[in-house]
């Protein structure tokens, strides 16, 4: 163990330095290019952060999910469908089961989302100013992700298990989980009581804690609605985090809560996952063969 942390931290730093280096080479056209839009919204921070915090995150999550829907409703290009974690399910996807979901999470962003964002606003200028001139230092923008990374861990985690208490599950979560082969699109298809407060509340509070710049909360949000994205998508692609863990979730509904999972860990509520083929594939793979192929299910027994 003392080993591995060894090694970790010598690769962390040693990636920090060479993320560093193209910073200190760019740094001055990000600066220039955010202070030409200061000054373009110079009086009107609330606007701003509202677009930035909004626009940004809801142009990542469509388009990352319109190119996942061609696939999903159509099938092509046919190369991504070999990826399929659950081969069986979703060809094709139920386009009324879907209009359905995506009324929902568009209520959610809209209804929701936006009212969320204007008061985190005014409840991030009492820290200060998260549309100051100046933007973060590389190594604080890091940190920041870091420890939003980590917030939303532990209050994604609990708020999930919560959710699926029998007096909740039945009422609020359940909806979430009438997908049990998720698509990227579901990934925000919830009650609303569950988007408020195991969607939202887990990504926005560190920056909240944190004052975080405009910048980084932007970013963070993009990574964010990018992560669940991907662990709802359905797809076990080559270059990508793997979503096999949460997938796993949607499939076994009592297993696999968190985001990152330390904390099913710690909590032993990944324990069946770590007995599967799931779990074997679970990991970033750099060639083009799928996992399913690669590291195939056990043939059936026959009775």
């Amino acid at each position: 163990m003392g080993s591995g942390i060894l090694l970790l931290a010598a690769f962390g730093n040693s990636l920090t330095w060479h993320l560093q280096r193209f910073w200190g080479a760019s740094g001055y056209f990000w600066q220039d290019l955010w202070t030409k839009l200061y000054l373009q919204f110079e009086g009107h921070n609330a606007a701003m952060f509202y677009l930035g915090t909004m626009l940004a995150p809801f142009l990542t999550f469509w388009f990352t999910n319109g190119l996942l829907l061609l696939v999903d409703l159509t099938g092509r290009p046919s190369f991504i469908t070999r990826y399929r974690i659950q081969v069986d399910k979703n060809i094709p996807v139920d386009q009324g089961k879907l209009w359905h979901a995506i009324k929902q999470v568009v209520f959610n962003q809209v209804f929701l989302s936006g009212p969320m964002v204007i008061g985190i606003y005014y409840l991030m200028t009492l820290r200060g100013d998260p549309c100051g001139p100046q933007l973060p230092t590389f190594h604080r923008g890091l940190m920041e992700l870091a420890f939003c990374s980590i917030v939303e861990e532990v209050m994604f985690y609990y708020s999930h298990r919560l959710f699926h208490h029998p007096a909740l599950y039945k009422h609020i979560h359940k909806q979430h989980h009438e997908w049990t082969a998720p698509i990227g699109v579901v990934s925000i298809y919830a009650h609303p009581l569950e988007h408020v407060f195991s969607n939202m509340l887990p990504a926005v509070s560190g920056p909240v804690i944190l004052g975080s710049h405009l910048a980084t909360t932007s970013l963070w949000y993009c990574l964010a609605l990018f992560s669940t994205t991907i662990s709802h998508c359905g797809y076990h692609l080559p270059f990508l985090p793997s979503p096999e863990f949460h997938d796993f979730h949607h499939l076994k509904f009592n297993q696999c809560f968190g985001v990152l999972g330390v904390l099913d860990r710690l909590h032993g509520t990944d324990g069946k996952f770590r007995q599967t083929k799931q779990y074997e594939r679970h990991f970033l793979f750099t060639n083009f063969t799928p996992l399913s192929e690669s590291i195939p299910d056990q043939p059936k027994k026959l009775q």
